[in-house]
C-alpha cells in the first residue's frame, strides 16, 4: 500500500516549524505556507487568539498541508530549538482532531466525476456530500464563546497515528470529507480545508460548499504565518468540535489489553526493556528516562496488543521508562488479572509495570521533570501537550526514540515469523485471484464485493486479525486513483476489458502484510502492457538491487523509476514503506523518502512502483522484502533485498520482449520460490485448483520468439539467395 500514496502508505503532519514527519505510503513533500492559508488566518478577527491543534501522518508521522506557530502561553522557538521539531499533539487537553458520522447514501457509480459545483445557484451537490451547516454554526458559537477568531482541526489523534479511531475523526465529524490527510481552519466568516492530489475529487464529492478546497500539499511553520499578526497559538482543556459532537461522539474502547502468546514475539518485554535501558546509559547525554507517545512503541516494548485502532492493533497508552521504574499510561481496568501478572504490576521493582491512569499522563510528566532528570523523547511522535510541560534543558530529542529505531531492525525469529504470515497471506490472494478468474466474465462482480471477498479469505486464515487497512480495489479508471477504495454505494463493477488493482494486506498474530497485483483479464493495450511492464522493471530493478550497508533508502530509490522514466513516465507517490509483526503497516522510519534511516540488515520494506494514467487505468505491483546481506566478489559490507511477497504477477500484461535476460532469471527464480513456498501449503489444504492455477501462472518465462510469419519470409529469402535467385 502506498503510503503517500496513501504514502508514503500516509505522511503526518505537524504545527511546528521543523518537524520530522512519518512515512505514509507514499506522499511528503514540503514548502511554504501556501498564500490563502495564510490570508484565512490572517483575515481572521484582529482580536481574539488564535486556536490551533496538530498531528503526524501516514505508509510515518502525519504531515499537514498547513502549519501553525507556538501557543501564547509558550515563547516561539528559537531556530535550533527541538521545539520547533516537537508535534503539536491532538491531545485531550489541547485542542483538534476529526471526525466520521453520517448517513448511508443510495449507490453510486463513481465512473464518472460526479463532484459539487458551488458556483450555480442553487449549488449541485453529490449525493455523497455531508451536509455541515448545524456543525459549524454550533463551532463557531463555541468559537465565540472562547473568544477566538479561527479554530484549526487536524486528522489525527493525540499519538500522531496514522488510522484513528472513530471518536477521534473530528476533522471528518466537522467537514464531511473522510482523506486521511487534510487539515480544516475555521474562522466565524469562512472554512476551508487543505488536502493534497490524493484527495482533490474526493474532497469534492463529500464537502458542501461552506467549506473551500485548498489544492496545496505544501506547508512551513504556523510562526511563519502569523508572525506581526498579534495572533497567538493557545491550549485550552477543552476540544470544542467535541462539545458540538456531543453525545454522539463514540465511546471511549474498553475492549480487553492482551499480551501476546511467546510464540509470536521475538524478545520478552523484560530483554526489550533492558534494551532500550542500556542505550540510555550509552547515551552521551545519559537521560534518565525514555518517554513513548506513540501506539506502536507501548505495544511493541510490552508485546501487548489490543484493537482501539482501525487496521492498528493498538491501545491508548504513554510509557515513562527510567533505570529503576516502568510506568505504563493506560486503563487499568482493560487488563485482565493474567495479563497484570504478565507486566509485574503488583511489585514496584525496576522489572515491575505500574498501570497508572491514561488521563493523568501529563501530570505524571510534569511532576516527574520537576526533579534532576532528563527526559530522552522523539521529537516525531511528541505532541506539544507533553511537550509544553518539561523544562527545555531537561529533554533529550532525536527525532525518533530509541524504541522506534529498534524496533525497525527485526531478530531471526521475528523475520521468521513474518515471513510465514506471508505465505498464508499468499494463499488468501491467490484463491481471491482464482475467484475472480471464474466470476468477472459473469459480471456479478463490483470492486466492494471483491474487497469483501478478499478481506474474508485473509480472516479464514490462521492466526487472522483482520485487515491491516482499508482495501483498495480498484477497477478501470478507479484505479488511477491511488488511494482509492470502494464503498457498498460508491462502486463499480469489474470487466474483463479493464485494469483491475487491488493493494490489500492483513493483519496476522505473526506479521503484517500488504501486497499489490494489477491484473487485466481480457486483451489489453500495447501501451497499457508496455505501462505494466515497465512497472514490472522497477520493482525487479530496486528488488534485485545490491548496495553498500547504511544507505538511505533515498539513496536507491530511482531505481524503481528509471524504467518509466527512459520513456517519460513516472508516478507521484513513494516507493515503499516499512512494516512490522502485527503492527503498523506503514513502520516508520524505514522506507525510500529523505527522511527514512539507512537500510539495515533485518529491516522489511515495501516495494511498490506504479504508474496511472488519468481517467482510464492505475497500475502498482507491490511486494514486501527483507533487507539482508549481499553476496559479492569482492569483500565488503553490501546489502540486497529478499522479496517475501508470494503471489505471481499476472502474465496477460507482460512484454516479454521488453525484459532483459537478468529480468528474465530473476523473475524465474523468484516463481520457482512461490511454487516451493506456497504450492505445498495449497496441496495440504486440498487446494487443488489454486495449485493448478499456481503452476500455470509460474511457468518459466522466456524471451520472445521472432513471429512464425517473420521466419517464414526469412526462410523463403534465404532459400532464394541460395539459389542465386534476386530478390
Amino acid at each position: 500500500m502506498t503510503r503517500d500514496l496513501h504514502s508514503p502508505p500516509r505522511a503526518t503532519q505537524s504545527f511546528s516549524a521543523h518537524l520530522a514527519p512519518r512515512a505514509s505510503k507514499t506522499k511528503d513533500q514540503r514548502g511554504t505556507l501556501h498564500p490563502a492559508a495564510r490570508r484565512l488566518l490572517l483575515d481572521a478577527s484582529p482580536h481574539p487568539r488564535l486556536l490551533a491543534q496538530e498531528r503526524p501522518g501516514g505508509r510515518g508521522p502525519r504531515k499537514s498541508p498547513l502549519s501553525l506557530p507556538c501557543p501564547s502561553i509558550h515563547p516561539a522557538p528559537a531556530s535550533g530549538d527541538p521545539m520547533a521539531r516537537a508535534h503539536w499533539g491532538c491531545c485531550p487537553w489541547l485542542v483538534l482532531l476529526c471526525a466520521c458520522a453520517w448517513g448511508r447514501p443510495k449507490a453510486v457509480d463513481v465512473g464518472g466525476q460526479d463532484v459539487r459545483n458551488c458556483s450555480i445557484n442553487p449549488p449541485y451537490l453529490p449525493v455523497t456530500v455531508v451536509n455541515t451547516t448545524v456543525s459549524l454554526t454550533a463551532l463557531r458559537q463555541q468559537m465565540e464563546t472562547q473568544n477566538l477568531s479561527a479554530y484549526i482541526i487536524p486528522d489525527t489523534d493525540a499519538h500522531m497515528n496514522e488510522y484513528i479511531s472513530q471518536r477521534d475523526e473530528r476533522r471528518a465529524w466537522i467537514t464531511g470529507f473522510t482523506g486521511s490527510a487534510g487539515t480544516a481552519v475555521v474562522t466565524m466568516k469562512k472554512a476551508a480545508v487543505w488536502t493534497d492530489s490524493r484527495y482533490w475529487t474526493q474532497a469534492e464529492r463529500q464537502m458542501d460548499c461552506n467549506w473551500e478546497l485548498h489544492k496545496e500539499d505544501t506547508w512551513e511553520s504556523y510562526d511563519l504565518a502569523l508572525q506581526g499578526s498579534n495572533r497567538h497559538l493557545v491550549s485550552i482543556i477543552t476540544n470544542l468540535v467535541d462539545l458540538v459532537w456531543g453525545s454522539e461522539r463514540p465511546p471511549v474502547p474498553n475492549q480487553s489489553i492482551y499480551a501476546l502468546q511467546e510464540a509470536f514475539t521475538g524478545s520478552t518485554w523484560q530483554e526489550k526493556v533492558s534494551g532500550v535501558r542500556s542505550q540510555m546509559q550509552k547515551h552521551q547525554k545519559t537521560p534518565t528516562a525514555v518517554l513513548l507517545s506513540a501506539l506502536e512503541e507501548t505495544a511493541w516494548l510490552f508485546n501487548l496488543r489490543a484493537s482501539d485502532i482501525p487496521y492498528n492493533p493498538f491501545f491508548y497508552s504513554y510509557a515513562l521508562l527510567t533505570d529503576s521504574s516502568i510506568r505504563l499510561f493506560a486503563n487499568k481496568s482493560r487488563f485482565s488479572s493474567e495479563t497484570l501478572t504478565y507486566l509485574n504490576s503488583s511489585c514496584t521493582g525496576p522489572m515491575c509495570v505500574q498501570i497508572e491512569d491514561y488521563s493523568q499522563v501529563r501530570d505524571s510528566i510534569q511532576a516527574y521533570a520537576l526533579g534532576d532528570v532528563r527526559i530522552w523523547i522523539g521529537t516525531s511522535y511528541t505532541t506539544y501537550g507533553i511537550y509544553e510541560v518539561i523544562p527545555k534543558e531537561k529533554l533529550v530529542t532525536d527525532t525518533y526514540s530509541p524504541v522506534m529505531i529498534t524496533k525497525a531492525v527485526k531478530n531471526s525469529k521475528e523475520q521468521a515469523l513474518l515471513k510465514a504470515s506471508h505465505v498464508r497471506d499468499a494463499v488468501a490472494v491467490i484463491r481471491y485471484l482464482v475467484w475472480l478468474e471464474k466470476n468477472v466474465p459473469k459480471g456479478t462482480v463490483d470492486e466492494f464485493s471483491g474487497a469483501e471477498l478478499v478481506d474474508k479469505f485473509r480472516g479464514e486464515e490462521q492466526f487472522s486479525s483482520g485487515p491491516s487497512f482499508q482495501t483498495i480495489s480498484a477497477s478501470g479508471l478507479n484505479a488511477a486513483l491511488p488511494h482509492y477504495s470502494p464503498t457498498r454505494e460508491l462502486n463499480r463493477k469489474l470487466s474483463s476489458d479493464e485494469m483491475y488493482l487491488l493493494d490489500s494486506g492483513g493483519q496476522y498474530w505473526d506479521g503484517t502484510t500488504d501486497i499489490t497485483r494489477t491484473v487485466h483479464w481480457g486483451t489489453p493495450s500495447t501501451f497499457q502492457k508496455e505501462a505494466y511492464t515497465r512497472v514490472l522493471i522497477g520493482n525487479i530493478d530496486l528488488s534485485r538491487l545490491i548496495f553498500p550497508a547504511a544507505t538511505s533508502g533515498r539513496m536507491v530509490e530511482a531505481f524503481a523509476r528509471r524504467a518509466l522514466w527512459d520513456v517519460g513516465l513516472n508516478y507521484g507517490h513513494g516507493t515503499g514503506h516499512g512494516i512490522g509483526n502485527f503492527l503498523c503497516v506503514h513502520e516508520w522510519p524505514v522506507g525510500f523518502q529523505s527522511n527514512n534511516i539507512a537500510m539495515a540488515k533485518g529491516m522489511f520494506t515495501s516495494i511498490e512502483p506504479g504508474y496511472y494514467k488519468d481517467g482510464e487505468f492505475g497500475i502498482r505491483l507491490e511486494d514486501v522484502a527483507l533487507v539482508v546481506e549481499a553476496k559479492t566478489k569482492y569483500p565488503g559490507s553490501y546489502l540486497t533485498f529478499e522479496v517475501v511477497s508470494f503471489v505471481p504477477y499476472d502474465r496477460n500484461l507482460i512484454d516479454v520482449s521488453l525484459l532483459s535476460s537478468e529480468h528474465l532469471q530473476y523473475l524465474n527464480r523468484y516463481y520457482q520460490t512461490i511454487r516451493e513456498k506456497v504450492g505445498p501449503e495449497l496441496q495440504k489444504r486440498q487446494l487443488l485448483e489454486e495449485f493448478q492455477w499456481l503452476q500455470q501462472h509460474t511457468e518459466p518465462l522466456s524471451a520472445k520468439a521472432p513471429d512464425p510469419a517473420s521466419w517464414a519470409s526469412v526462410l523463403v529469402v534465404s532459400t532464394l539467395a541460395i539459389l542465386g535467385w534476386s530478390v
